[in-house]
């Protein structure tokens, strides 16, 4: 049966809290067949998410239904820009593959490329109000003072205790998880920094709740296929965009000189480690023998209900703590800091036990999520300029942080796999007169060290995205 013209039967969109209703639909419309729509009984109407806004309206108006009202960005463009610098070629390239993917999708550039560069080129041209989300109030500071730089308007903020709104706004992830009901019909232009955070379920509301059609995601480390990544691009857009740190390297980021020193374990780490192994092993072997495509994920979660479980699990721990600094690291570590001692090194190490006892034995300031804000910055200000030669962090360094040009880093443990490592790397590729970044990476023998070290190798060298190991034991 043709479908038939509802010209005379407008329908009215609304935003209402992070949704989108629709009220007088014509009966012949079949409104659940449109993009996410669903039948709310609380409010009798249809209700959809507001990223779905203009999906919603481009089909209505296929479908010949009249509209008399629809959300539309509440505030007014931007105006106030300045010259920005020019875009290198790989970051105009960048921009132009968003335009051409219907300023939609996924940007993946290495750490310290200028992927924010990317995004205020876009901001200018598009002169769409915009609302950037990031991870953390470090970043906040950090975006807020980069549109300062090019943009004499007034830049809006929510986190860090603040509420404050413009055509041009940063948020936290927080932020903006708390307050977009009320703001997210107010933007057309959504940029989130470190996109990969999303796609888990976990925030991702936050972007479900505001109507912008316009929308850019940055990272340096894409998701790999699947769930999460198919999640990602419907709320952002896939991957328009990529380039590794191979790529850029030379040019545009310092050439990478990357060391990996296989080390063993003594005699009685090895008995020890071995011992470790073979019980959370065997725990493991068990639930997975009763449990086909099981995930190392899923027997974590699920060890606390057996003995066995319980002294896998407690067995694993104790492995990985023996993995994050034995002995022979600790040699390697104290000889590498006495080699470089006149460069700005940077420590990265799996836990913040390991980097306390790096601070206690080699005099280095530890950065980890115990140390305040104002001291961080002191530290970060010092070793900018050359007063403190050694930073040591497990994680607070991986993101988020503006940190100083730093020479070398020495990759001690590690605990997130290749994307915490691509991030950890890119500290140190900050392009600098005739300089050349070292990465060590100390990494124990026959142990998943090993295969995880040839991994990250793999992902450095732009050799594609590999798959997890089959067994997903990360120990």
């Amino acid at each position: 049966m043709a479908w038939r013209s509802h010209r005379t039967l407008p329908v009215r969109l609304l935003f209402d809290r992070g949704t989108l209703l629709l009220e007088s639909p014509p009966p012949e419309l079949d409104a659940v067949a449109l993009p996410e729509v669903r039948w709310d009984p609380r409010v009798l109407a249809h209700r959809a998410p507001a990223h779905r806004t203009y999906a919603i309206v481009s089909e209505l108006r296929r479908r010949g239904v009249a509209l008399t009202d629809a959300p539309r960005p509440t505030l007014g463009p931007p105006s106030a820009f300045r010259s920005l610098p020019d875009l290198r070629p790989y970051q105009d390239a960048a921009l132009a593959a968003w335009r051409l993917a219907g300023r939609r999708g996924l940007i993946a550039l290495p750490t310290g490329s200028g992927k924010t560069h990317v995004a205020l080129a876009a901001i200018a041209a598009t002169r769409a109000p915009c609302l950037c989300l990031v991870p953390t109030r470090a970043l906040l500071a950090q975006w807020l003072a980069a549109l300062a730089a090019v943009y004499d308007g007034p830049i809006g903020r929510f986190g860090d205790g603040e509420r404050v709104l413009a055509p041009l706004t940063v948020a936290t992830f927080a932020g903006a998880y708390r307050h977009m009901a009320r703001i997210g019909d107010r933007f057309g232009l959504l940029i989130v920094d470190e996109a990969h955070h999303f796609g888990h379920g976990a925030q991702d509301e936050a972007l479900e709740m505001s109507i912008a059609p316009l929308r850019i995601g940055l990272t340096a480390t894409p998701p790999e296929p699947g769930p999460a990544a198919t999640r990602l691009a419907t709320l952002l857009g896939p991957v328009v965009f990529e380039r590794s740190i191979a790529d850029l390297a030379g040019p545009y980021l310092a050439p990478l000189e990357r060391i990996t020193w296989h080390l063993a374990l003594d005699r009685e780490e090895r008995r020890e480690y071995d011992a470790l192994r073979a019980v959370y092993r065997g725990a493991w072997d068990a639930y997975l023998g009763n449990h086909l495509n099981a995930r190392w994920e899923d027997f974590l979660r699920h060890a606390s209900q057996t003995d066995d479980g319980r002294r896998g699990v407690a067995a694993w721990r104790r492995a990985r703590r023996l993995l994050a600094f034995p002995r022979r690291k600790r040699e390697a570590l104290a000889g590498l800091l006495a080699r470089h001692r006149r460069e700005r090194t940077l420590v990265f190490v799996a836990d913040n036990e390991t980097a306390y006892a790096v601070a206690r034995e080699h005099l280095v300031m530890p950065l980890t999520c115990d140390i305040g804000r104002r001291e961080r910055d002191l530290a970060l200000a010092r070793f900018r300029a050359g007063e403190l030669r050694a930073l040591v962090s497990a994680q607070v360094l991986n993101e988020g942080l503006d940190v100083p040009d730093a020479e070398v880093g020495i990759v001690v443990g590690g605990r997130m796999g290749a994307r915490e490592h691509v991030q950890r790397v890119g500290r140190v590729l900050r392009p600098g007169a005739d300089k050349r970044a070292i990465v060590y990476e100390l990494v124990v023998g026959h142990s998943s060290e090993a295969w995880q070290a040839e991994r990250r190798g793999r992902r450095l060298a732009g050799a594609g995205r590999s798959a997890a190991k089959p067994s997903g034991n990360p120990v």
